[in-house]
């Protein structure tokens, strides 16, 4: 794997061991960080695919953007639109009030659907 992608997806597993930290939080999950960090974790994880590919990308947290630059290489990812785009907000609005557990859920089961096609897609392990 090219150096940027690796580091990528190493990025994206600290996001992923952060999400799942306040998922299981015994007392005060911080929800907003959960999916804050779930986006991210999504985010990185569709820039690592693209990087691996030396495909260029903009600074962004629309994750239906990234997703649209990943299509030419994996056009069956398509199905995940929806629920990348209902995610993009998360890097931004759970700044604010309002996430909860319910949202914590849905962010994080993304996150882990985006992860299982990258590292399938990259040739690595669960």
């Amino acid at each position: 794997m090219k150096p940027l992608a690796a580091e990528r997806v190493a990025k994206a597993e600290g996001d992923l061991r952060t999400a799942e930290r306040e998922l299981h939080a015994p007392e005060h999950p911080n929800d907003d960080a959960a999916c804050f960090h779930a986006q991210q974790r999504a985010e990185k994880y569709l820039e690592a695919r693209l990087s691996e590919s030396d495909v260029s990308f903009p600074e962004t947290h629309d994750l239906g953007g990234l997703l649209d630059l990943v299509l030419p290489l994996e056009p069956g990812w398509e199905d995940l639109r929806a629920e990348l785009n209902a995610r993009s907000a998360s890097a931004v609005e759970v700044r604010d009030p309002g996430a909860d557990a319910e949202d914590t859920r849905a962010a994080t089961a993304t996150a882990r659907r985006v992860r299982e096609r990258v590292r399938a897609s990259l040739g690595l392990e669960g």
